[in-house]
Formats: C-alpha cells, sequence, structure tokens
C-alpha cells in the first residue's frame, strides 16, 4: 500500500523534509540586530534580474509610513537594549515621500541607518538632497547609503539596469561622496568573473572618483550572488551545516527581520528575510515579538544566496 509518505515531492515543497526525505535545514533566531523596512515595491527603473521585480508599475508593497514604523521601533526597544541596523530597502526608497522621516525616526531612537539606493533621480531631487544633508550633520557616522553599481563598467551595468544608468548613478555617488556622507557599493557577480577580478576592476573606478570606499572590504564593497530562478540548487539538510562548516547564526534569519505593507493590507507583516517578501510560508506575523520562530530554509533563496553564497543584506 503506497503512503502519502512514499510519493515522491518537489525540491523546497516540504518545510519539513528535502526531496530526498531528509530533515531540512533550519535556523533558530539569536537576537535582534537589524530590523529592515521594505519602503515599498515602485522603482524608477527596471532591471533585468531584481529579486523582487521592482519597477514603476510594481507596487505590490506599498509606502511605509511613519504611523508604520512607530510601533516596530517601540518593539524593538524591548527586543533589543542595544541599538540596531535598521535597513531601507525598496524598490527605489527615495520614491517613497516618507523616507526622510523614516529614517529620521530610525536615527533620534539611536540605531544606525542604511538605505539602500540606485543614486538616480529619486534620490538627487532637491528636497531629498536637503534632507539628506540635514541628517548627515544630525547624525553623521550612524548613517550609510549602500549604492547598487552592478558592474564597474558601464556596458554591464547598463546591461542590467538600462542604457544611461551608470552614468546617473556615478553623478549620485560623487555628489554623496563630495558631501561626506559614509558609502558603501554593493555589485553582482553574474558575469563570471572570480572576486579578486571583480575587486580590482571596482578599486580603479573608486580610484579614479575619489570615492572614500575599500573595494578590498566585503562591507564596503559588498558583491551580492546571483539568484537565477532557472539553476537547479540542493536543498539544505541538517547534516550540511557541517559538511559546509557554515554557522546558521552567521545567516540573515537568524538575527534579522523585514517588515512589508502590502498592497490592500490594513497593516504591516513581518517576513523572515529581504529576499523573500512575497512567500506567504515566510511571513512571520504582524509583530516582531511573533516572528521570532525557527525559520525553515525552504526555498531556493535560501540555498543559493545564504548557505552556498554567503550573502547578507545587513552592513
Amino acid at each position: 500500500m503506497t503512503t502519502g509518505l512514499d510519493l515522491p515531492r518537489a525540491k523546497f515543497s516540504d518545510p519539513h523534509l528535502t526531496a530526498k526525505g531528509e530533515t531540512r535545514a533550519r535556523v533558530s533566531f539569536a537576537g535582534l540586530k537589524t530590523l529592515w523596512v521594505n519602503t515599498g515595491t515602485l522603482c524608477n527603473i527596471t532591471c533585468t534580474h531584481c529579486y523582487i521585480e521592482s519597477s514603476p508599475a510594481n507596487d505590490r508593497l506599498v509606502y511605509f509610513t511613519p504611523a508604520d514604523l512607530a510601533p516596530f521601533l517601540e518593539e524593538a526597544a524591548v527586543l533589543s537594549k542595544e541599538p540596531l541596523e535598521i535597513g531601507f530597502t525598496g524598490g527605489e526608497p527615495f520614491l517613497n515621500p516618507h523616507m526622510l522621516e523614516l529614517a529620521e525616526m530610525a536615527l533620534s531612537h539611536g540605531h544606525r541607518v542604511l538605505i539602500l539606493t540606485n543614486a538616480m533621480q529619486p534620490m538627487m531631487r532637491p528636497r531629498m538632497r536637503a534632507g539628506l544633508l540635514a541628517l548627515l550633520g544630525a547624525y553623521r557616522g550612524r548613517l550609510t547609503l549602500r549604492v547598487s553599481l552592478d558592474h564597474y563598467g558601464a556596458a554591464q551595468h547598463d546591461e542590467e539596469r538600462g542604457e544611461g544608468a551608470y552614468a546617473a548613478t556615478l553623478k549620485g555617488v560623487d555628489w554623496l561622496a563630495q558631501a561626506g556622507f559614509t558609502l558603501s557599493l554593493a555589485g553582482r557577480t553574474m558575469w563570471g568573473r572570480d572576486e579578486a577580478e571583480i575587486r580590482a576592476g571596482f578599486a580603479n573606478l573608486i580610484a579614479a572618483r575619489g570615492w572614500p570606499v575599500d573595494a578590498r572590504d566585503p562591507g564596503q564593497l559588498v558583491l551580492f550572488p546571483e539568484m537565477d530562478e532557472a539553476v537547479d540548487v540542493p536543498e539544505i539538510t541538517d547534516a550540511c551545516w557541517g559538511i559546509l562548516h557554515v554557522e546558521p547564526a552567521t545567516l540573515m534569519c537568524a538575527s534579522s527581520r523585514m517588515i512589508v505593507k502590502r498592497k490592500g493590507a490594513s497593516a504591516p507583516a513581518v517576513v523572515a528575510c529581504t529576499l523573500l517578501p512575497y512567500e506567504p510560508a515566510f511571513e512571520l506575523g504582524a509583530r516582531l515579538a511573533e516572528s521570532l520562530a525557527p525559520v525553515s530554509l525552504n526555498h531556493r533563496h535560501c540555498a543559493k544566496f545564504c548557505v552556498l553564497g554567503g550573502g547578507s543584506c545587513s552592513a
């Protein structure tokens, strides 16, 4: 007699078992260090390989507001006695009309703020630049902007983001550097070059532009592994921790959560990480206190980006 347990299962279909029937790896919560805020999925450009499918038309996650953020900052003060890293991502955060106020709220609570941006036209609007300069003056040392610069070459970056994107982003980074902001860059590894070659290419660009970024430092030049949906990836089992020499506590979901506001929803939701904002299985509750259960690594991004790729969105 065949039972349901005997039937073959697809990869990443069972939160507890892999397709081979092995125990799926889980990551226990080790304490909140980073709180991510998705400011909304709208973006001024449409990238070829955007994991969150941001675009000028995608408003599946709507603009986050100060009223949305306030209760989570109150909760964070209870969950962690130490200041957090509050990361703002999108979409393009500077399209959100509340971006400056959101950053001010986090900074005024004593937290460090990281804003992910393409440094293009939305950030360069006069109101945004004036507001950023005011934040820099008040909170210097606790505000970092990480700029997405996929490649040190114009052709490759524009291949991903559209013609003219490279020049616009360089202009934005030039302004940030000249104004004295703490900067980091986020590149991609999708062109088949090894890490040393990529870092050397970025180092040449950085030196030529005079940016205050050390290309040798993985915290200042983050190189993200690719998350191609068409590429087969292995599932992560309990045994993989020892085989791969990876500590579960180093993964994003051990120390971070992201809050999102879905279109049509009456309130925000907490999800496991920045990579999986749309997946129902990774929605953990309406409040941070509800989101602290272990996270099952039941998605290809968990394997490809985090465990095998060593990727992390935090600073």
